[in-house]
Order: structure tokens, then C-alpha cells, then sequence
């Protein structure tokens, strides 16, 4: 009985991780069409942050608008980008229905977090990305791998409890 229940709980801590990285991943890119309406609406709200930054934020806004304007098409990058994200939160629901066989999509996330920092860093200058925003995109990877690596440590526990019951 008690095995039973760890596994359970197991598969509920689990299971939370595992939609937070949906959730996430879903928001992501579902934010990722709007971006000029939502540069617009930082843009009108950004007085409390630092004056770096709300430039930063006005220069982005006022890219965005005239290449939308002039040529909407390349929008449609970003449109493909948000269909990814909605993709990558998909792929999630495997590690949902059958968590120990389906780790390596928790293992492919991890690996994902840890790239995004040299990504970040490489196209960021490149692209001539200030640093400060740099370190926000690798945000994204240092916050994301959290659930996911508790979710890697629940799993492997999970299949070792179902291991040693056989």
C-alpha cells in the first residue's frame, strides 16, 4: 500500500512539473504572434523600469512597427517561432501519459535550457543584442530547468521503485 501511494505522489509531482513547462511553453508562444501590440503596451508602461532598458523596449517597438508596416512577411518568422513553442509544449504531454518511458522529451528539455545560454550569448552580440537582454533571454533557461530537473529526479525515482517491486 505504501508503494502505491509513493508512486502516486511521485506521479503528481510529476505531473505538476511537467505542466508548468506546458503552460509556460504555451504562453511563450502565444505571446509570440502579438508583438507589436504588446511592445506597444510596454512601451506605455515602462517608467518604472530602468531608463536602459524602456530605450531598449522603444527601439525594439518602433523596429517592429516599420517592418510590419513595410514588410509584414517578416513577421511571419515569429509567427512560425510561437507555432514551435506551442509545438514543444505538445511534445510535453508524453512524460503526461507515461512518465518513465517518455523522460527523454524531460531530457531533450533540459538539454534545451542549457542551450540557450550560448545561443543567447553568440547570436545575441552578433545581432548586437544588449547584454542586459541577453541575460533576460538565459532567464528563460535557468527558470525552465528547475521543474525540469525535479521532474528528471521524480522520474528516475518513480522507475526505480518500479523496478525493485519487480
Amino acid at each position: 500500500m505504501m508503494k502505491k501511494q509513493t508512486e502516486t505522489r511521485l506521479i503528481q509531482y510529476i505531473n505538476c512539473c511537467i505542466w508548468i513547462m506546458i503552460a509556460a511553453l504555451a504562453l511563450s508562444g502565444i505571446t509570440a504572434f502579438p508583438l507589436q501590440t504588446e511592445l506597444s503596451w510596454l512601451v506605455n508602461h515602462s517608467q518604472s523600469l530602468p531608463t536602459l532598458m524602456s530605450q531598449w523596449l522603444q527601439t525594439i517597438y518602433l523596429a517592429i512597427a516599420s517592418t510590419n508596416k513595410n514588410y509584414p512577411y517578416l513577421s511571419y518568422g515569429t509567427d512560425w517561432l510561437a507555432f514551435a513553442h506551442l509545438l514543444l509544449a505538445l511534445l510535453f504531454i508524453g512524460p503526461l501519459r507515461n512518465p518513465v518511458k517518455n523522460v527523454w522529451v524531460v531530457e531533450f528539455g533540459i538539454i534545451a535550457c542549457l542551450l540557450i545560454v550560448p545561443l543567447a550569448f553568440i547570436a545575441g552580440s552578433i545581432r548586437h543584442i544588449p547584454v542586459f537582454w541577453q541575460l533576460i533571454d538565459c532567464s528563460f533557461g535557468a527558470i525552465g530547468i528547475i521543474p525540469l530537473i525535479i521532474c528528471y529526479k521524480y522520474i528516475n525515482l518513480l522507475k526505480y521503485i518500479k523496478v525493485k517491486s519487480l
